[in-house]
Order: C-alpha cells, then structure tokens, then sequence
C-alpha cells in the first residue's frame, strides 16, 4: 500500500474555499447514506401590530423527528410568554406534519427552564464549558396524533 503524504494546515476562521468543499463532501456522503432531502425547514414568528418580527422560533423536521435549532425573542418583549407561545406554535405546526418527537440545544445561560416547563427533559449535560456553563440536550414525547402544546 502506497503511502500518501499530506500537508495540514490550520486556521482561526473557515475559509470560504475549503469549508465549502468540507460540505459539499459531507453533503454528498450523507445523502448517499440517508435520504436527507426529505429534511424540511420549519418556523414560526410572533409579529408586533405593525408587522415587525418581535420574536421566532427556527428548526426542522424529518419524519416524526423535529429540531428546534433557535429560538429568540427581542429583549423588550421577553418574559411575557412570547417565547413559550412561539414553541407551542412550532410544535403544533410540526405536529400536523406527524411530528410526535421533539429535541434542542440549549446552554444554561439561555432558557432550560422555559423548556422544562413545556415538557422537556433534559436527556443529556455536558458541563466542560468555561465559566461554569453547561449545554442541555433536551427532548420531548408526545402521542402521535396529539398536540404537542
């Protein structure tokens, strides 16, 4: 067996090149092994009377499977609901797609609890961040044919 050798480099930023080239591979291998194109976007947006976004929720699903990928709300709109609102949308709207299984990210410093309180639990920490902060992998069931919210 030939030897092949290489050359590394490193970098502090992604280079539009090669980062591209990393995804175009990792794309085609991926959808060699999975039908990833059946992966749908999915979100919601609370809006002020005047149509501005004041809030969103972002994601996406695939199957009975659905991601919350983000979730924000303008600062001077939280801790009045919004956010619990817009996740009870997202999962409603991803529940009449056949969504019965939900999951997210989420740091401590962001809102644990708010998802705790609609359901989630936490399923995975991971505590190794600086500062003390710890990432959440969260998840939630619901029965198929059931609301989410």
């Amino acid at each position: 067996m030939a030897t092949l050798e290489l050359s590394v480099s490193t970098h502090d930023d992604y280079p539009s090149e090669e980062c591209a080239l990393v995804g175009q591979g990792l794309g085609e291998f991926n959808d060699a092994a999975a039908p990833l194109h059946e992966v749908q976007a999915i979100s919601c947006f609370a809006r002020s009377p005047s149509g501005q976004v004041v809030g969103g929720a972002v994601g996406r699903r695939w199957g009975a499977c659905c991601e919350l990928q983000q979730l924000w709300v303008e600062p001077a709109h939280r801790r009045l609901g919004i956010g619990s609102t817009l996740i009870r949308a997202f999962e409603a709207h991803a529940s009449r797609h056949g969504c019965n299984s939900f999951y997210l990210e989420t740091f401590s410093f962001q809102a644990p609890s708010l998802y705790i309180g609609l359901g989630y639990k936490v399923e995975y920490e991971r505590s190794v961040y600086p500062h003390g902060i710890v990432k959440y992998h969260m998840g939630k069931q619901v029965s198929s044919g059931a609301s989410a919210a």
